[in-house]
């Protein structure tokens, strides 16, 4: 998925399940997302954290 549309899916996807989500490079270069309460790769391979609390 490209840069735009994994911000785009994860701004809404924190929006809708109100918990933080975060941005993620897979190991094969790929954009991905998911909750942080269920993200357990490396911390170095996080492009973004979207938390719908944040100012």
């Amino acid at each position: 998925m490209s840069h735009n549309d994994a911000h785009a899916f994860a701004f809404s996807l924190a929006t809708t399940l109100m918990s933080v989500i975060v941005i993620f490079r897979a190991g094969d270069g790929t954009l991905s997302v998911a909750p942080a309460s269920e993200y357990d790769g490396e911390r170095s391979a996080i492009v973004r954290e979207i938390d719908p609390f944040a100012p």
